[in-house]
């Protein structure tokens, strides 16, 4: 049972937990997404456009109106959809700022459609020119484009700032932050770590990972090892986890980029929260979100599928319980 959240959140789940699921083709996309209202986990859940759908980019009318009104039938909606920018096209050239805008308009219809409250990509990716021309078209659906931050995207990071400082300075309710907690990762996930022991990652490493993740010097022993050529090939896509996906900030490091933010996702990647380091996270996100008065959606977001093989809704369920806790106990927090 899920617990009490202060007004205005909603802890969603996102049908890219699935994706498993889908993979087997047992089921169609648009079936398994629902599996998660039919199934009691959520009433709100984020669904990508691309795994909905093989007409993506340009997904039509029939089939996202279609879908939101049978979420409708089962008391559940669409939060945010996840969608993708292209910006190049299949020849290799890369698509003007016209044409990136035409790429992108369909996927906003079809997210309107489906009642959805918005549409994300990855922050910055649109860039300032293109985020200030959909503006009008935003307004003119009610819909919020959301540039997800996570992992090592955090606001101190040089290579992010401006993306930053573009959503403050466009300073729209329709294009806003969301944050994904990838970036607030005390300690890697235990599951990972087995992954690299066991493939032979350096013994060295593979403790400091463990012992002293947080560590600055750990990065630049990470971009060591893989310079070496050290990195087993069999493990070397997890690897880059290590440089993109798994970030180790502070929550005061986001705290001046909270007055942006309307969702978050909670990301995880196993269940091991024996030292707090899954829940930790999210309680000190919602202690910092309720400080500055958040509203909106909070998705569970499973990333370990990519080397697990758990029961993905099972797994979701189990998190859901968790992390609705964790949020329930950071919210309060600020009462005590």
């Amino acid at each position: 049972m899920t617990r009490a959240l202060p007004t205005g959140w909603t802890l969603s789940a996102s049908a890219f937990n699935l994706t498993p699921t889908v993979i087997a083709a047992d089921r169609t996309a648009p079936d398994v997404a629902a599996s998660l209202i039919e199934e009691g986990l959520a009433t709100h859940i984020e669904v990508e456009l691309g795994q909905l759908w093989r007409s993506f980019p340009e997904p039509s009318t029939a089939e996202a109106t279609a879908f939101g009104e049978r979420l409708a039938r089962i008391d559940g909606r669409v939060s945010i959809v996840g969608g993708s920018l292209d910006d190049w096209t299949p020849a290799g050239r890369r698509r003007s700022e016209d044409e990136r805008y035409a790429f992108l308009e369909p996927q906003l219809r079809a997210t309107a459609e489906m009642g959805a409250t918005g549409l994300r990509l990855p922050l910055g990716q649109a860039g300032p020119v293109l985020l200030g021309r959909l503006v009008p078209l935003l307004e003119e659906l009610d819909l919020v484009l959301f540039e997800e931050a996570q992992g090592q995207g955090a606001p101190g990071n040089p290579g992010a700032a401006p993306a930053y400082e573009t959503l403050a300075r466009i300073d729209s309710p329709h294009v806003r932050l969301l944050l994904d907690i990838s970036m607030l990762m005390p300690a890697l996930p235990t599951t990972y770590l087995e992954q690299l022991e066991t493939a032979g990652l350096p013994s060295d490493l593979v403790r400091r990972l463990r012992d002293e993740w947080q560590d600055p010097a750990t990065a630049a022993a990470v971009v060591d090892v893989l310079r070496s050529g050290a990195v087993p090939p069999q493990v070397h896509t997890l690897y880059m986890n290590l440089l993109v996906r798994f970030g180790r900030s502070s929550i005061a490091d986001v705290v001046p980029v909270l007055p942006l933010l309307s969702a978050a996702h909670l990301k995880f990647w196993d269940l091991d929260d024996s030292d707090a380091r899954v829940s930790q996270p999210i309680r000190d996100l919602a202690a910092a979100l309720h400080r500055v008065g958040f509203a909106g959606t909070l998705c569970s977001e499973w990333g370990g599928q990519e080397w697990l093989d758990d029961d993905p809704l099972a797994t979701t369920r189990a998190h859901l319980e968790l992390a609705s806790a964790a949020l329930a106990d950071g919210a309060a927090s600020l009462a005590a």
